[in-house]
């Protein structure tokens, strides 16, 4: 016999409903909610990626409440608008996570350049985030975010619309944002950049935390930090020729169709 579901996984939209630029963008953010299952960085049902849609209008997609990161598929995410309102028919229930709505709402509303916004709890990211120095660019990774990261003083829960104006106020320009004993942000101006940002922001933690973990003192100087600082954004284009979220990205959803090709549903 059937045990009743609490929650059903939804239908959502059609293809047909959506504008094929709509739908590309679904279809890359699934992709990204399928990735970072698979690189271990989701939390249970909790955590979101948001995309701006394309047009107009100020609505972005964001993750169905009660889903895991891998049942995530194109047609499932929600279209919202900028106050939370679910925009569309959806044959399904729908459901928001407020943090979600109060942290994505924010910057999609003041960062215009921004299309995809990505948060995350791992643990490498949290015990950066709790760690006083913050992140420390000592290795390639993180050196390659140097002058991109800013600090968000801890609120606790993020479900206050008061916190929005000071969120906006702390990343100001910024596409990586440390949010003190919480987690970790990315800010970026497609999908593939802003989870190819986590990559590396996360990547970069987790080679932290190893480092300190052998007590001995960390190589670097102010010297060569400002010489990266440099040299990175005239590097970019040798390393990825369409930026952080053209080729690396593109190989991941290669990678994806191979292995997990539902999301694309």
């Amino acid at each position: 016999m059937n045990q009743p579901r609490d929650f059903d996984l939804p239908v959502g939209v059609r293809r047909d409903q959506c504008s094929p630029e709509e739908w590309q963008v679904r279809t890359e953010l699934a992709a990204a909610y399928r990735l970072t299952d698979r690189f271990g960085w989701s939390m249970l049902i909790f955590n979101h990626i948001t995309a701006r849609v394309p047009g107009k209008e100020e609505h972005f997609l964001i993750n169905n409440f009660g889903l895991m990161y891998d049942e995530i598929t194109a047609s499932n995410l929600v279209k919202i608008d900028l106050d939370g309102n679910v925009v569309g028919d959806y044959a399904g229930e729908t459901r928001i996570n407020r943090a979600g709505y109060v942290i994505h709402s924010a910057i999609h509303a003041a960062r215009h350049d921004v299309q995809c916004v990505m948060h995350t709890h791992t643990v490498a990211g949290e015990a950066v985030a709790s760690s006083a120095a913050g992140l420390l660019h000592v290795n390639q990774d993180s050196m390659q975010l140097t002058g991109q990261v800013a600090y968000h003083e801890f609120e606790g829960l993020a479900v206050d619309d008061g916190e929005k104006a000071r969120l906006v106020a702390d990343i100001g320009d910024k596409k990586v944002l440390v949010l003190r004993n919480h987690g970790m942000l990315t800010a970026g101006n497609s999908v593939g950049e802003a989870f190819m940002l986590m990559w590396l922001l996360e990547h970069a933690c987790r080679t932290q935390v190893a480092a300190l973990s052998m007590g001995q003192p960390l190589h670097g100087s102010q010297d060569m930090l400002t010489r990266i600082a440099d040299l990175v954004p005239q590097q970019q284009h040798f390393i990825t020729p369409t930026g952080l979220g053209g080729l690396p990205f593109r190989s991941l959803m290669r990678w994806l169709d191979r292995h997990d090709p539902g999301y694309r549903d």
